[in-house]
């Protein structure tokens, strides 16, 4: 038995990876999306926006580093980190899509920078 760490930095390395493994080819489309791990940095985002930011990654499995300040709002503005997977970007972003707030302009962003993972 031998361990090998991978770097999966994109999408086609993902699809390579699980190929090389004789995958069903039915389900790399399936598993991709799950094998890239993003962490994306987002400056100035109000605290009430990156709360419900944090909330929607977090029920997706995924995180998102804020302020200490943000759970309760003593500042106006925090920095955020967003960590996840593919999958869980794009599950994000449908409902980033219907909030308030500046968080459907986020969507697109976070979907042009998916895009290109």
């Amino acid at each position: 038995m031998e361990l090998e760490v991978l770097d999966i930095p994109n999408i086609q390395r993902a699809r390579e990876e699980i190929a090389n493994v004789k995958a069903s080819p039915v389900s790399i489309p399936l598993m991709a999306d799950k094998c890239v791990f993003k962490v994306i940095k987002l400056r100035d985002l109000s605290t009430t926006a990156a709360n419900i930011l944090k909330q929607e990654f977090l029920s997706k499995g995924g995180e998102v580093a804020v302020s200490e300040n943000t759970v309760n709002s003593r500042d106006k503005y925090t920095d955020v980190i967003m960590m996840g997977t593919i999958r869980q970007y794009k599950e994000v972003i449908k409902k980033l899509k219907i909030q308030p707030l500046n968080l459907p302009e986020l969507a697109k962003k976070l979907e042009e920078i998916i895009k290109t993972s």
